[in-house]
C-alpha cells in the first residue's frame, strides 16, 4: 500500500519510486491520473484500475495473482490509500488468505493538516467526507457536538460552504477550527479562527472556494461538558414520550438553557435503556 503526493511531487519517497518500479503490478485508483506520476518518475510498470466502483469484483482475481508470486503496489489518486479511498477490501482479502500486506508510508492529507493546525493533537478523530445531504450531514454533526477530541473533516469545493454553514450553526459560531486547503499545492492555506469567522471568511472569497479541503474543529474541553441534572432529564423523559430525539432535545435546549447537543445524546441514551 503505496501512499503518494497530494500535491507537491517532492513528497514522493525514494522507498515509493523504488517499490512501484520493482512490482509486477500497479492497481491505481485512476490510470490516466496515477500514469502522469509514473511518467514523471520514469516508472513503467503494468497498471490497472482499481477503484471503488470494480474493487468487490476485482479483488479475487488479484488475490489469486498474488498467490502465484506476484507482487502488487496499490495506489490512489493521491495521499495514503484507504484514508477516506479505495483499497479496503484487497487488504482484507489478501490478510485472510495469508497475503503479507506492507504499508509504504508518505503523505496524508489529515495528519498533514494536524500536524500545522495548532489544535490539540493527542487525542483525535477523523470522520471523513460528511454526508452530502444536508439532513444527513447535520445529524452527523450533531453526534459529534460533545466529542472531547479534536475532529478531522475532509470536504470538497461543491459542498464547502454548506457544511461550514452547518458546523457553525451546530457546534457554535465560537467553536475554534482550523481550514487547511490545498495542502502542499501552489495556492496551499491554512488558516484559524472560529467557525463563524471562517465561514464567513470563505463565503466572501470565491477563491477559497476552490480545491480540497481539511476541517479540523478543537473538541469541547471536559471541564465544559455540561451534566444533565435531574430536572432536564424529567423534561427530557416527558418530551419523549411525544417527540422524536432530535424535537424533543430541541425543545428540552430551549426550556433549561442546556446546549441542544447534549440533550441529544443523552436522549439517546435514554431511548436505549428503554429499549
Amino acid at each position: 500500500m503505496v501512499a503518494t503526493p497530494i500535491g507537491n511531487l517532492e513528497d514522493m519517497t525514494p522507498r515509493a519510486i523504488r517499490l512501484l518500479s520493482e512490482v509486477d503490478l500497479i492497481a491505481a485508483e485512476d490510470t490516466r491520473h496515477s500514469g502522469k506520476l509514473l511518467m514523471h518518475f520514469g516508472i513503467e510498470a503494468k497498471t490497472e484500475a482499481l477503484h471503488e466502483h470494480n474493487e468487490r469484483s476485482q479483488v479475487p482475481r488479484l488475490v489469486e495473482f498474488l498467490r502465484s508470486g506476484k507482487s502488487i503496489a496499490f495506489i490512489t489518486d493521491a495521499g495514503t490509500p484507504l484514508v477516506s479511498d479505495p483499497g479496503f477490501h484487497l487488504v482484507r482479502a489478501a490478510r485472510q488468505a495469508g497475503i503479507a500486506v506492507v504499508p509504504v508510508p508518505g503523505a496524508c492529507a489529515a495528519i498533514a493538516a494536524l500536524s500545522a493546525a495548532g489544535l490539540p493533537s493527542d487525542r483525535f478523530v477523523f470522520e471523513g467526507f460528511p454526508p452530502a445531504k444536508s439532513i444527513a450531514r447535520r445529524a452527523v454533526f450533531e453526534k459529534l457536538g460533545e466529542e472531547s477530541r479534536t475532529l478531522i473533516f475532509y470536504e470538497s469545493p461543491h459542498r464547502i460552504l454548506e457544511s461550514l454553514g452547518d458546523m457553525t450553526e451546530i457546534f457554535g459560531p465560537e467553536r475554534e477550527a482550523v481550514l487547511a486547503r490545498e495542502l502542499t499545492k501552489q495556492f496551499e492555506t491554512v488558516r484559524g479562527g472560529t467557525l463563524a469567522e471562517l465561514s464567513a471568511w470563505v463565503g466572501r472569497d470565491a477563491h477559497q472556494q476552490l480545491g480540497e479541503f481539511v476541517i479540523l474543529i478543537h473538541g469541547v474541553p471536559r471541564a465544559e461538558r455540561e451534566a444533565v441534572d435531574d430536572d432536564a432529564e424529567r423534561i427530557l423523559k416527558i418530551l419523549l414520550e411525544e417527540l422524536p430525539v432530535s424535537q424533543a432535545a430541541a425543545l428540552a435546549a430551549r426550556i433549561t438553557g442546556l446546549k441542544k447537543n447534549k440533550l441529544y445524546e443523552y436522549a439517546l441514551s435514554l431511548k436505549g435503556r428503554d429499549e
